[in-house]
């Protein structure tokens, strides 16, 4: 597939590496020459000097022979012209835009956004994924990851394993001996920088391991209680930072979680007056420093469940996060922009990170894998991709037992959903047609599960 990305940084940079790995034709365009010098050399792609909404500049990157074009440069104003311009010009049968300004994300101009005006098939939106990923895990704060598949029935969760595990030390095989009828299945194991895909049970969770399970919807209380969480849903939440994600938190918090008790602590007096003015009257804003004591003391953080520390300085929110957890917070979440920070703030004692290159990430290859891949998504530290497909009659995944399936070692089916049925696989399950299939793929295998599912080559 030959697929042109506007934009060479983080997003664009991430999207390149997976991409490029899939042996995908990948051309990267920029105006800066060091990014794009920074992408070239660790990815085999094409790198294009210049803006990346010029015709000309387009069509030294060969836009008009692209399957795709993916614009992900900082400015809304820039993707959406790169968009118009691969359309009108080029006719690119693809395009996906990544929008920040909340002017465009208004559903009533909706029409802007067609092939009659501003030609864009996908726009990502960072920060309203951003505020639904932190709202996923104050509704399950024991995990680190929450990700809802096949229309919100199944959940992928990630969970620290802790010396409270009951679980430690026990093959995996055996938890269907251990909790009876409950339907979860384990699907990665990351332990240190190793990923283990369980696929015959033998192995054994160790303290300190990540791991990543797939459960049905209603079995989700027990499947946290076997791994020894049993927290309940977040209710007194402090939020760092009233920006546009802060804001974009706390709205979903008070539309969904019932009677949340919120408080939002901003550094920056104009801003803080502007949430005050437009968020609901229950929640609370506090001009301050988030790092000062005294201020997280005013918000009450020692009677917090969950801190939140989502302002636009990384060092602000790891450091407000230890300092929370220190004066009593429960649990804490922290937003980090860098990814190679991710690793080291994991283990300082946060409990979950978010990371908005990896969510972004996640949405757009949500469209580029198209066809019969429904949704997808990337674990911690992009080691790996959860995938929702639809099972086809030509498939080799459909019509015999999983063992002779021949799924490459680095893939584990982890649940079949057959109509409202939710099945935790074995061996022996015959994946039908139309199934829709939970499938956990380590990176370095996504080309042999592709090729796994028949989809003809103009859908990939």
């Amino acid at each position: 597939m030959k697929i042109v990305i506007c934009g060479a940084g983080q997003v664009g940079f991430s999207i390149a590496g997976h991409l490029s790995e899939e042996d995908n034709d990948i051309t990267i365009i920029d105006e800066s020459d060091e990014l794009i010098q920074r992408v070239t050399d660790h990815h085999n792609v094409r790198g294009v000097i210049g803006v990346p909404s010029h015709p000309d500049i387009l069509a030294e990157a060969d836009v008009g022979n692209a399957d795709m074009l993916i614009a992900v440069t900082p400015s809304d104003e820039i993707n959406m012209v790169a968009c118009q311009v691969a359309h009108s010009i080029y006719r690119t049968p693809l395009k996906i835009a990544r929008l920040h300004a909340s002017s465009y994300l208004d559903p009533s101009i909706a029409d802007l956004f067609s092939s009659e005006n501003l030609p864009i098939d996908h726009i990502i939106s960072p920060e309203v994924e951003l505020s639904q990923a932190v709202l996923r895990r104050l509704k399950v704060p024991g995990a680190f990851d929450v990700g809802y598949m096949c229309d919100d029935k199944i959940r992928i969760i990630g969970v620290k394993c802790t010396e409270h595990c009951p679980i430690l030390g026990s093959p995996i095989r055996y938890l269907v001996d251990l909790f009876d009828d409950l339907q979860m299945s384990i699907v990665a194991i990351l332990r240190g920088n190793e990923v283990i895909v369980p696929r015959d049970g033998s192995d054994k969770i160790m303290e300190g391991d990540q791991v990543y399970f797939v459960c049905e919807e209603t079995h989700l209380v027990r499947a946290m209680a076997s791994f020894g969480h049993e927290e309940r849903e977040s209710r007194r939440i402090l939020i760092a930072g009233s920006g546009r994600i802060g804001t974009l938190v706390a709205n979903a918090v008070h539309l969904s979680i019932d009677k949340p008790h919120q408080t939002i602590i901003e550094i920056n007096r104009d801003i803080a007056r502007e949430a005050a003015l437009n968020l609901p009257q229950q929640i609370t804003i506090i001009h301050g420093d988030a790092l000062d004591p005294d201020i997280l003391s005013e918000g009450g953080v020692e009677d917090v469940d969950t801190f939140i520390a989502v302002t636009d300085d990384d060092e602000v929110n790891v450091l407000s996060s230890l300092l929370a957890r220190r004066f009593g917070a429960a649990h804490v979440v922290t937003l980090i922009k860098m990814p190679s920070f991710v690793p080291l703030i994991s283990t300082l004692g946060v409990d979950s990170v978010i990371n908005p290159p990896a969510i972004t990430v996640s949405s757009i290859l949500e469209h580029v894998r198209r066809g019969r891949v429904r949704d997808i998504h990337t674990i911690l530290e992009e080691k790996g991709e959860v995938m929702e497909i639809e099972a086809l009659a030509s498939s080799s995944l459909v019509g015999t037992p999983l063992r002779s399936a021949k799924l490459p070692k680095g893939a584990m089916v982890g649940a079949v959903l057959r109509g409202d049925e939710f099945l935790t696989p074995s061996g022996d399950t015959i994946i039908q047609p139309s199934d829709k299939v939970i499938l956990f793929v380590a990176r370095g295998y996504i080309n042999e599960v592709e090729k796994m599912l028949s989809v003809g080559v103009d859908y990939f």
